[in-house]
């Protein structure tokens, strides 16, 4: 199993902008003292009040932090122009010198559709056919189409250095199919889904893979983590988050290192390759420096999984 990290790229307007954008970078050079095996950020838009840092220039900085694992960009493709989004990962790619991997979803049906001047009950054939522009583009192809999106004789330069890695996101049935059918890899949203509910996502999601003559390169989780010196630290620094939390706690990772990488061996059993991890307390960055400072740890426990 490889443990790799998502940086919360939003905050309260509590936190300065400059301070936010400081922490991001401070935790992408942690990620990789701790030897994680993954970095990534998501995407946002019309976010009002606080502060969310764009994920493309903003991965361009971390990627100066980062080395040469693996690294992507998740886009909610119908919220993109897919010229700029394959412009955007050519580049990306090219900065990096590792695997580059776009993550991809649909993305809720919230206010960023109207904002962004897309209408949400075309998203998912926006979707497809977004995905499928950007791979063509990514290959060197001139472009044209005259669906939902329209464009003509687009060729975008640089392309990525290895054919595009695509990750979807998705936890019903449509989207689970979706990845299966269309990426090289899967991520299940599991900030809030419990152990069992992942389990028979992922079930879902193997099934559907073989149906379509697929073999994953990633079978993925997000899950939301700290990392205590101990179960009783970590016990008390999460207690206001406990206090009001209303979902399964096995969606949530904490304790001590070895608590952590032991809560981990379900989601290894079920058939998840990489657990991508998120700050529980992304606003207190002195002890999210700490916990994933102690992910290396968790890292070296779980390595054999």
């Amino acid at each position: 199993m490889r443990l790799g990290i998502s940086l919360t790229s939003a905050y309260s307007s509590a936190t300065s902008a400059r301070d936010g954008a400081r922490w991001m970078i401070e935790r992408a050079a942690a990620a990789r003292g701790a030897d994680l095996d993954s970095l990534f950020i998501g995407d946002h838009h019309s976010t009002g009040t606080g502060a969310y840092y764009q994920n493309t220039p903003m991965m361009g900085r971390l990627l100066a932090e980062w080395g040469d694992k693996p690294a992507g960009v998740l886009f909610l493709l119908p919220l993109w122009n897919p010229v700029l989004v394959a412009e955007q990962v050519g580049t990306l790619a090219s900065i990096h010198q590792g695997r580059f991997i776009m993550q991809c979803a649909i993305g809720r049906d919230d206010a960023a559709s109207p904002a962004m001047g897309v209408n949400a009950k075309y998203r998912p054939s926006m979707f497809e056919e977004s995905l499928d522009i950007v791979r063509r583009l990514l290959k060197g192809e001139t472009v044209s189409s005259d669906g939902r999106f329209k464009i003509s004789n687009a060729i975008v330069s640089p392309v990525t250095p290895e054919p595009l890695e695509v990750w979807i996101g998705g936890s019903v049935s449509p989207s689970i199919d979706r990845a299966a059918r269309l990426a090289e890899g899967w991520i299940a949203d599991g900030t809030r889904a419990g152990n069992a509910e992942i389990a028979a996502q992922t079930a879902e999601y193997l099934e559907r893979a073989q149906m379509h003559g697929r073999a994953p390169a990633a079978v993925a989780v997000r899950r939301n983590v700290f990392v205590g010196s101990t179960d009783e630290e970590a016990a008390e620094v999460l207690a206001p988050i406990l206090d009001r939390f209303t979902g399964d706690r096995s969606s949530m990772l904490y304790g001590s290192a070895e608590t952590v990488a032991e809560q981990l061996k379900p989601l290894a059993e079920m058939g998840i390759t990489d657990v991508i991890v998120r700050s529980l307390i992304p606003e207190q960055h002195g002890l999210t420096m700490k916990s994933i400072a102690r992910l290396a740890e968790v890292r070296e426990r779980i390595a054999d999984l």
